[in-house]
């Protein structure tokens, strides 16, 4: 078993190295955490995790075939999608190697067991050091856009986030709920966007393909032990 809880990568250095799909042609998957059941590996930006229209080798893939090779398995791999990064986005992301691990992680994150930290760099600074963000979401999926509402309102989800500002620009989050494109829009809702975010109204350029969000640690326990697995990646550019 290979156990890279506490791993740490200088993702500035990461994504200046695996700017282009290149990354995954090479073969250079960077597996952080990996036991009987789970593997967490590090998503680059850019990257998709799953395949979608575009044809575009995505994770998923790299993973299953890291996990064919390692194993000499043949036919078709097993590997469950546990939760999900947007393509712009970079960092942890875990995956189970098994029904069993599948089904007891997605438990954990249905009852919100799971921790997940990120860091992003926003436009301005955030008047209150840190602050807590509740409101609801509807996303658009033929515009693959998310609107922010204050109030519950039919069809929107329940998002909920805390923040603390850490640099003059820079927070570090607290996902309470896993929305699609939650932090982004919400940190857009109060006048914040992620620096590069164009979607979400950002005026700034960052990474060609990127968005100044990294999603740096993720908390959880093993699907059979029970033991507690804190997965780090150091978020630099």
């Amino acid at each position: 078993m290979r156990d890279c809880s506490h791993a740490e990568y200088l993702l500035g250095g990461v994504n200046n190295q695996f700017k282009s799909m290149s990354y995954l042609s090479k073969s250079m998957l960077k597996v952080l955490y990996e036991d009987n059941h789970l593997i967490a590996v590090f998503k680059p930006a850019g990257v998709l995790v799953q395949g979608d229209e575009t044809g575009d080798k995505c994770l998923m893939d790299e993973v299953k075939e890291y996990l064919k090779k390692k194993y000499n398995k043949p036919g078709n791999v097993f590997l469950g999608l546990l939760h999900r990064l947007d393509r712009p986005v970079s960092g942890v992301i875990l995956f189970a190697k098994t029904s069993k691990g599948a089904s007891r992680l997605s438990e954990q994150i249905r009852n919100y067991k799971v921790k997940k930290v990120y860091q992003a760099l926003v436009e301005g600074k955030p008047k209150n050091k840190q602050g807590i963000l509740i409101n609801y979401l509807k996303k658009d999926e033929q515009k693959n856009f998310v609107t922010v509402f204050d109030a519950p309102t039919d069809g929107a989800l329940k998002a909920e986030l805390d923040y603390e500002v850490i640099g003059d620009n820079l927070l570090q989050i607290n996902l309470k709920t896993g929305r699609p494109h939650q932090i982004r829009a919400q940190l857009a809702h109060i006048g914040h966007p992620i620096v590069g975010d164009t979607k979400y109204g950002s005026k700034k350029r960052y990474k060609d393909g990127q968005i100044a969000l990294c999603a740096t640690e993720l908390t959880f326990e093993t699907a059979t032990t029970k033991e507690v697995k804190n997965i780090k990646v150091d978020c630099k550019s």
